[in-house]
């Protein structure tokens, strides 16, 4: 959604992307000239991460710098961005998404290709995101799941988040869907939460294989298993890697 009524032609120039999954979007609709800047979380891809301006973190924006920029489109998240931030910028056009599950993020690729004039790109893009997703296997009983993506305190994600989305298609089912958004939780909880499969994310929180030893005194006869993170979370172009990696990791708990 727009944050404001100035946003209405295509072709760009320059951009600001406030997002990283998006700022890899972008990339991949071949938005090298019109991209001028991005955050310092922005990390794919490479050459953009070391050579685009940088404007601070996802939610320490550099609001002056942005601003001095005189961006003709910001591109920012309602979760991964601060609102207070972002409003500060609507004398701006601002495009403003919302993704929580794989159809908002098709339908987010499909308006970021219509504002950037890639339609075309982005249409094929979603055809194969939507191609590979059909060849996930959905097993016959899904397996119960726990996910974590914080520590001290631990914290899950509810079943109002992309990655149970994520989670859903790739045939497990999340112990804590009943919750929403990111929970703190304790070791108990997930004792008694029937968890078989604990998946411990790359990001944001950094969980290593000392974490799975530790975890697995604690909880004995549940499999534990680090997980790359962008895989789940990341919403843009990466979603094509995520299908592959997804099957994958199918194969490997089946």
């Amino acid at each position: 959604m727009y944050l404001n009524e100035r946003v209405g032609v295509t072709g760009y120039q320059p951009i600001i992307s406030l997002v990283p999954s998006q700022t890899e979007l972008l990339h991949y609709l071949g938005l090298e000239k019109e991209v001028i800047a991005i955050t310092k979380f922005c990390v794919h891809p490479t050459e953009w991460f070391k050579n685009k301006i940088k404007v601070g973190g996802t939610k320490t924006i550099d609001v002056e710098k942005i601003k001095a920029l005189q961006p003709s489109l910001i591109i920012a998240n309602i979760e991964e961005n601060v609102k207070s931030q972002v409003e500060a910028l609507s004398d701006f056009p601002v495009w403003l998404t919302d993704v929580n599950n794989l159809d908002d993020a098709l339908k987010m690729i499909a308006d970021v290709g219509s504002i950037t004039g890639t339609s075309e790109k982005a249409t094929i893009l979603i055809k194969s995101i939507q191609e590979k997703f059909s060849l996930l296997n959905k097993p016959v009983r899904p397996v119960n799941v726990a996910y974590l993506i914080w520590k001290e305190p631990y914290m899950t994600i509810g079943g109002d988040t992309f990655i149970h989305d994520m989670l859903t298609r790739t045939g497990m089912r999340n112990v804590f869907g009943h919750k929403q958004r990111y929970p703190q939780l304790t070791v108990e909880e997930i004792k008694d939460s029937g968890c078989e499969l604990l998946l411990l994310s790359s990001e944001p929180f950094p969980f290593q294989q000392k974490h799975v030893a530790n975890l697995s005194n604690l909880l004995p006869g549940v499999q534990i298993k680090i997980v790359d993170g962008e895989m789940f979370s990341w919403y843009g172009s990466r979603l094509l890697k995520a299908a592959v990696y997804f099957k994958k990791l199918q194969s490997e708990l089946h």
